[in-house]
């Protein structure tokens, strides 16, 4: 079946043709930098300016460039859309009808710089391709969180009546992680305990034990965890209270901190990678601090979360940071030998991954865990899954 997959981030739209009987790629359009004089429309690789104010006018360029570049005897037969936030109730992939997008609207504040853009592109796709459209959920794969992992210590009165738990998301490159990694490892899921580091302008660490997320760092929303590009990730609360009560800040300023102006913006004045590891390489301390800051809460998590799992068969690392960053690989990986986890610094430099190449390991001989680099391709995944239930 030929489905196209819109990947709708909050500053950029990432979108693939894929025939899930070959699993080929037969269209990549891209476009980066949504709501910038940067904004650009790649499609097959080849970068073009374009003017992309949102996430509406950047889903009307995909689907210009389908419609002009795509192979005359493959159009799409369907369309996969990740919604960043399932609440409660998405948990598996479903068909996307006019019931069902009003409850995905309802999700608009757990999730606000995605959930929103998200369902804007879904809308306009639906209006101009005239094909069935499925939601994926990011937050699907967590649905299988024990009750100790899923429950905040809140009463469980306050917890029940405003819907507070917690829900993971990057779900759908976190299973897509379990599945290569078991493919390449040549054992079932079932068999393994891994921990995804799925590393990005979100960021989020998964505990899979056994073919099962059992932990994740991100909680209610996208907002807790590690250091991400603008988010800060865990907070101690009371600094919230404090800036309500001593700093003048309202709910909506407050949203705009954390969403928006923390993590590698907010302490290096860039959420550009590349940026911050030149800059910290050339002595700026803002820079290097912010690196510290994002290997250390890397290295946190992997350490709690193969405590929580009596152990760790394969770390894997996978996003545009996890992907191409050689050096927060390397950092985020110190002082974890007493788990088994060795890093060959050499492949750990040369890693390079490609379509024949999509996951390569960086572990040194002697170490007991895989230490895996998977490329990500969550446009492949959520087109399988909307596969799965059609007709």
């Amino acid at each position: 079946m030929r489905i196209l997959s819109i990947n709708c981030g909050s500053s950029s739209l990432k979108s693939a043709l894929v025939d899930t009987a070959s699993g080929a790629r037969l269209l990549d359009v891209r476009v980066a930098d949504i709501g910038t004089s940067r904004a650009a429309v790649l499609v097959n690789g080849v970068s073009e300016p374009v003017t992309a104010p949102d996430q509406a006018a950047a889903m009307a360029l995909v689907l210009d460039a389908v419609e002009r570049r795509g192979p005359h005897d493959a159009r799409a037969e369907a369309a996969a859309h990740r919604i960043v936030h399932g609440g409660p109730d998405f948990t598996t992939p479903v068909r996307v009808t006019d019931e069902v997008l009003t409850r995905i609207e309802r999700l608009d504040e757990l999730a606000p710089l995605h959930n929103p853009p998200a369902v804007a592109a879904l809308r306009l796709a639906r209006s101009r391709l005239a094909v069935p459209h499925v939601a994926v959920f990011d937050t699907a794969f967590h649905s299988t969180l024990p009750p100790r992992a899923r429950e905040y210590a809140l009463p469980r009165a306050v917890s029940a009546r405003f819907g507070i738990r917690r829900y993971g998301f990057h779900g759908i490159s976190h299973a897509d992680v379990m599945e290569r990694v078991a493919r390449f490892l040549q054992r079932p899921a079932r068999e393994l305990r891994i921990v995804s580091c799925h590393l990005g302008s979100g960021a989020s660490v998964a505990a899979i034990e056994y073919g099962r997320s059992v932990e994740t760092s991100m909680g209610m929303t996208p907002l807790e965890g590690l250091v991400m590009g603008t988010r800060a990730g865990d907070l101690d609360p009371g600094v919230l209270l404090h800036l309500l009560r001593a700093g003048g800040y309202d709910a909506a300023q407050l949203d705009d901190l954390l969403n928006r102006e923390s993590g590698l913006a907010g302490l290096a004045g860039t959420n550009d990678i590349g940026d911050v590891e030149a800059r910290a390489a050339a002595g700026d301390e803002d820079c290097r601090l912010a690196l510290a800051l994002y290997a250390h809460r890397v290295r946190k998590y992997v350490g709690a979360y193969a405590a929580a799992m009596g152990g760790v068969d394969a770390i894997a690392f996978t996003g545009g940071i996890g992907e191409h960053s050689a050096l927060l690989r390397s950092r985020a990986l110190q002082r974890l030998d007493f788990l088994g986890a060795r890093l060959d610094e050499d492949r750990n430099g040369a890693a390079h991954l490609d379509a024949d190449h999509p996951i390569v390991s960086i572990a040194g001989e002697t170490g007991r865990v895989a230490l895996l680099v998977v490329r990500a391709d969550e446009e492949s995944a959520m087109a399988r899954a909307a596969a799965e239930i059609l007709p």
